[in-house]
């Protein structure tokens, strides 16, 4: 029976996942493999749990409506991390979310001042709302015992924030940062520090995040990984796949619930 309902899920995924239908299938294949139980189970917190349209609308007004800019200034945000890492030079994400925004403007020739690039930035950040499934899938994990730990690029001070607004903070036993190593996911030692911290092995680590870059780094940390399908996202095909892969949070319970009991 517990074959049977991970497969109906499964194919249930592809054919209303198109887009990343290769990585189901892979998943499928990996379906019935035993999944030995993670300790700790850390969670990235942008876009994987919390609804980041808020912002995708204040970055687009602050760029003269332009919503095909958003994805840029995103991924800008990102290059300019890793750039971070590779030199040296640390600021808070949120800094160089204001920067990677002036910028484009720049490039775009869009009149922007430095005052309203930080308020199109830091305004929708404080007033995040988590996706539907998360505080149900929140609510069985803590219900089967796991520990959870939020593990993200954000301040101390900002990811305090967020869970408190988005009334999340009870649903987690702790919080860890980049803001203690001055170092951006994916670097590898985020993940060795996080588990340090927790006291655990790789092995009884688990990652849940929306982001493949994120995924990959936990996987290269032999961490366990789960991916959420959040819309537009998709697996880089070059780096593994994860060990378990839904829509939202709650199919990926489910699948950690079948995958540890076949252990």
């Amino acid at each position: 029976m517990t074959k049977i309902k991970l497969l109906i899920l499964t194919v249930v995924m592809a054919v209303s996942s198109m887009p990343i239908f290769s990585a189901v299938v892979q998943a499928q294949e990996l379906a019935t493999t035993p999944l030995a139980k993670p300790k700790v189970i850390f969670f990235d917190v942008n876009e994987t749990l919390l609804d980041l349209n808020n912002v995708s609308k204040s970055i687009a007004a602050a760029l003269g409506g332009r919503e095909d800019l958003v994805p840029y200034w995103f991924t800008t945000m990102l290059h300019y991390s890793l750039v971070a890492n590779v030199t040296g030079q640390y600021n808070s994400f949120v800094e160089i979310g204001i920067a990677s925004l002036e910028m484009i403007a720049k490039q775009k020739n869009i009149a922007l001042t430095p005052q309203q690039a930080r308020t199109a930035v830091l305004t929708p950040f404080r007033d995040l709302a988590p996706h539907k499934d998360v505080v149900e899938g929140l609510k069985q994990l803590r219900a089967l015992g796991y520990t959870l730990i939020t593990l993200t690029n954000s301040s101390d001070a900002g990811i305090a924030a967020q869970l408190k607004n988005a009334t999340l903070a009870q649903y987690f036993d702790g919080s860890l940062t980049v803001q203690n190593l001055a170092t951006f996911k994916p670097d590898l030692k985020v993940y060795h520090w996080a588990q340090q911290q927790m006291n655990i092995a790789p092995e009884d680590a688990m990652l849940i995040a929306a982001h493949a870059w994120d995924i990959a780094g936990a996987e290269k940390a032999g961490w366990k990984t789960g991916f959420i399908m959040r819309p537009g996202k998709a697996l880089y095909p070059l780096f593994g796949v994860p060990d378990i892969i839904g829509r939202d949070l709650i199919e990926l319970v489910e699948q950690l619930e079948l995958k540890t009991s076949a252990e």
